[in-house]
């Protein structure tokens, strides 16, 4: 296996809230996501979620208080956390999270998206 150009990936995705996996790392995945407007509010019950802004900024409202990320940030939500992401601008995020975590957690609906590799 090559080395991965995260640009070039990033480039290649045209929707927002679809995570593509890159590469996987023992049972987690490397996934590369564009982010713009509000997602749904949702947790994830027996997985941590790992979130680190390469472009733009996004906001991770939470019951205890919302968090800001800007490029260069990360943050991990506890598992059994119910959170929102949201962004005004368009966001690049790269999540590592188990393979098998579906992007809604449990809220399932419309923006529920089955990470696919790229």
């Amino acid at each position: 296996m090559g080395s991965i150009n995260i640009a070039e990936k990033l480039g290649l995705i045209t929707e927002y809230w679809s995570p593509r996996t890159v590469a996987t790392v023992n049972d987690y995945d490397v996934r590369l996501v564009k982010v713009q407007g509000e997602f749904v509010r949702h947790q994830h019950v027996d997985s941590d979620e790992f979130f680190l802004v390469i472009d733009g900024e996004l906001t991770i409202r939470m019951d205890d208080g919302d968090v800001t990320l800007r490029p260069g940030d990360l943050y991990v939500v506890p598992r059994g956390t119910h959170h929102q992401p949201v962004s005004a601008v368009e966001t690049t995020l790269l999540l590592f999270e188990p393979s098998e975590t579906v992007n809604t957690g449990d809220a399932g609906g419309p923006m529920t998206a089955t990470s696919t590799p790229i």
